[in-house]
């Protein structure tokens, strides 16, 4: 089944006549006659999907088709639809990436259509294949308290799966042990259990379509808080049952550095779930072999952590100094923290930018970008002493910080802007905003020491709270007046209304991207691109959807 994807905006005014069709298969021309040709970027056609159709192939690391402005006019200021058909893999080495975008990163305006694949959010991975639309035109964002997850005082990691937002907490009380909680609405949390008698659960991820959660013990007195009356070490894998059940899938141990007795993240990479530990025992990177079978793949001299997919490799950071991230590429191992200048003792987290790779680290504050093998430096976050969980949001990148917990958007060379309060206001020398996830169209946030969580809404945006199906599907997105509504196979899956949503544009300044946009490239096929001039109906999109499966 192939996939038809939509984009519609509806406005009020007078609807355009411009049509474009990309049949994709041969090359990148347009066939409606509109003369609507894009610029190839690295698209080939001579590799046809894994089930034999023709289609353009997209990288996913720099390939990408670019419309002009010039040639667009005024077309997607008013209703609109786009319609195409993608392939998407079910094992990856890479993230899906952006599907289409029109944004002005300088003043923060147009939309994004894409999936959210996010991991090496500082311990956790917490979106898999998560469909989302936004648009913008720069607000400033909205917060909301979202609760504080039973006796939390450090919210580890997010994790996003079949509907819900799970959260993996520390409760270091005597007679307390790390919790797993699914978000309630409102300031509302259910309590999914404690896999073990450690005091946290270090890090999440969804890994064919179960929530894996790893526990460990953590080390409070690391945030200047007090030591924890529980001392109960783990380095355990759970995989989620449902209710308050967890089953156990394997000790984290190998006879060069021991058996650990923490969790210092969770990822999948080349369709295999990956661990690694926060301390030294035990540490090196594991991969699961079902069952409670883990394989240790050896380590490079140093703790790593926080494991991230980006473009063929398993980035991951260090705490050991001079820090600096290490690549595993599935049988070697590589430094790649030599360039980093000025130097650091610790990194924490990815994120992927405008294609390419962001790291947060300590002790000044700077997050850098990866150029090549080089990173360079982009700026930093004020007077914090640490960037921590960071993530492309709506077409930004924001990343939290401590000591003062708060939340900053990068706004392009070396500008970052705080947009929050403090989040956590509790006292003592640490504050952290360390996790990060995107749910519901909104951007959450986890704080440590009070267990608090936020979210953050710009513009209008809205997510499918599920992992979408690898192979070819049917997706469409659609905006009328304030809504936006998202459909998998001519079903509505998701939507979100915003009133003041109608009042926002497109960029007509900024060219039309195909499989790129303000995060990471496309990892695909993708054909039979159509533009429209009208928006479609829900009866037209599930006519289309079900035409697609007749193909």
């Amino acid at each position: 089944m192939r996939i038809v994807l939509m984009f519609c905006l509806c406005c009020s005014a007078v609807c355009a006549s411009v049509t474009g069709h990309w049949p994709l298969e041969k090359d990148v021309n347009d066939s409606s006659g509109g003369a609507l040709h894009p610029h190839n970027q690295g698209v080939v056609f001579d590799t046809p999907a894994p089930d034999g159709t023709q289609a353009a192939r997209f990288n996913g690391i720099d390939a990408y088709l670019e419309i002009p402005s010039h040639l667009l006019s005024d077309l997607l200021q008013k209703e609109f639809t786009v319609a195409m058909y993608i392939y998407t893999e079910a094992t990856l080495d890479d993230a899906v990436g952006d599907l289409l975008s029109q944004f002005d990163p300088e003043t923060r305006t147009g939309f994004t259509l894409g999936v959210a694949d996010y991991s090496g959010v500082c311990n956790s991975s917490p979106n898999h294949r998560n469909l989302f639309c936004g648009i913008d035109q720069g607000t400033e964002p909205v917060w909301e308290f979202c609760g504080r997850p039973g006796k939390a005082i450090f919210i580890f990691g997010f994790a996003v799966l079949e509907g819900k937002l799970y959260a993996a907490t520390c409760e270091p009380g005597s007679g307390d042990a790390g919790h797993v909680y699914c978000y309630d609405g409102g300031t509302r949390w259910i309590d999914c259990g404690s896999p073990d008698a450690s005091n946290a659960v270090m890090a999440l991820t969804v890994h064919e379509g179960n929530l894996f959660a790893g526990a460990g013990w953590y080390d409070t007195t690391g945030s200047s808080l007090e030591a924890s009356a529980n001392e109960e070490r783990s380095g355990k894998v759970y995989r989620y049952l449902g209710g308050t059940s967890w089953e156990f899938c394997g000790q984290l141990a190998n006879e060069e550095t021991g058996e650990a007795g923490t969790l210092g993240g969770l990822a999948v990479y080349q369709g295999a779930l990956h661990a690694t530990t926060l301390k030294k025992e035990g540490f090196g990177l594991y991969r699961y072999e079902g069952g409670t079978t883990w394989r240790y793949l050896g380590n490079p001299g140093r703790r790593v952590l926080n494991p991230s997919v980006f473009n063929g490799g398993l980035y991951m950071v260090s705490y050991d100094a001079p820090g600096g991230p290490f690549l595993f590429d599935g049988k070697e191992w590589s430094y790649r923290g030599a360039s980093l200048d000025p130097p650091i003792h610790q990194d924490y987290s990815f994120a992927v930018y405008g294609g390419q790779l962001y790291l947060s680290t300590w002790p000044l504050a700077y997050v850098y970008r990866l150029e090549g093998d080089t990173w360079l430096a982009a700026g930093r976050t004020g007077e914090e002493l640490e960037t921590m969980g960071m993530m492309v949001y709506n077409g930004k990148l924001y990343t939290g910080t401590l000591p003062s917990s708060c939340v900053y958007r990068y706004d392009g060379k070396d500008i970052w802007t705080k947009v929050s309060d403090q989040l956590d206001t509790a006292e003592g020398r640490y504050r952290r905003t360390w996790s990060m996830a995107l749910y519901d169209g909104k951007l959450f946030c986890g704080t440590l020491p009070s267990g608090n969580v936020y979210s953050m809404s710009t513009g209008a945006c809205t997510s499918w709270n599920r992992s979408l199906p690898s192979g070819w599907r049917h997706i469409a997105a659609t905006r009328q007046g304030a809504a936006l509504k998202l459909y998998v196979d001519g079903d509505c899956v998701a939507s979100s209304e915003n009133a003041s949503a109608s009042a926002l544009q497109s960029s007509p300044d900024v060219s039309l991207l195909i499989g790129a946009g303000p995060g990471d490239y496309f990892n695909g096929w993708m054909r039979d691109l159509h533009l429209y001039d009208t928006c479609l109906s829900p009866e037209e999109i599930k006519e289309l959807a079900t035409e697609g499966k007749r193909q």
